[in-house]
C-alpha cells in the first residue's frame, strides 16, 4: 500500500511518502522541510536534523507507529564534517535502544539540502 502524508511534508517528487508492505513500513528519505509552507528550513545542520527527525515521526505517527518502532535509518549528509552534530541531534529522538544505521556523504541534496534521513519501521 502507498500512503501520501497529510500531515507532514509533500514530496519534492514523482514518489510517496511511505511503502507498508505487511507491517513494515518504507518510509521515503525526508528532507528538512517546514510542513507549514512546504519550504526547506534556512538554519544550522542542526536545526536541519531537527526538522528531519520531526517530519518522520509525524509520517510514522500518521501510519499508527512511531520512533521506537523504527528499524534501520539511513542518513544522507551533504557534509561529513557534520555527523557529530547530526548525532547530538539523532539522540533526542532515537535512543536509547538505537536502530541499525548507515551515514554517508553525498555530492548534493535536493532542494540543496543539508541532510535526508530514510527509514524501516514496524507497525
Amino acid at each position: 500500500m502507498t500512503f501520501n502524508t497529510q500531515k507532514g511534508p509533500k514530496a519534492v517528487g514523482p514518489y510517496s511518502t511511505a511503502v507498508v508492505h505487511r507491517d513494515t513500513i518504507y518510509l521515503s528519505g525526508m528532507l528538512p522541510i517546514d510542513p507549514q509552507n512546504g519550504k526547506l528550513i534556512d538554519g544550522s545542520i542542526e536545526d536541519q536534523a531537527h526538522q528531519a527527525f520531526k517530519n518522520i515521526k509525524t509520517v510514522l505517527e500518521e501510519l499508527e507507529s512511531d520512533l521506537t518502532q523504527v528499524l534501520k535509518v539511513t542518513l544522507f549528509l551533504a557534509d561529513m564534517n557534520d555527523f557529530k552534530a547530526v548525532n547530538e541531534v539523532y539522540k533526542d529522538y532515537f535512543g536509547p535502544n538505537f536502530p541499525a544505521r548507515s551515514a554517508v556523504q553525498v555530492a548534493r541534496l535536493p532542494l540543496d539540502a543539508r541532510i535526508e534521513a530514510e527509514v524501516t519501521a514496524a507497525k
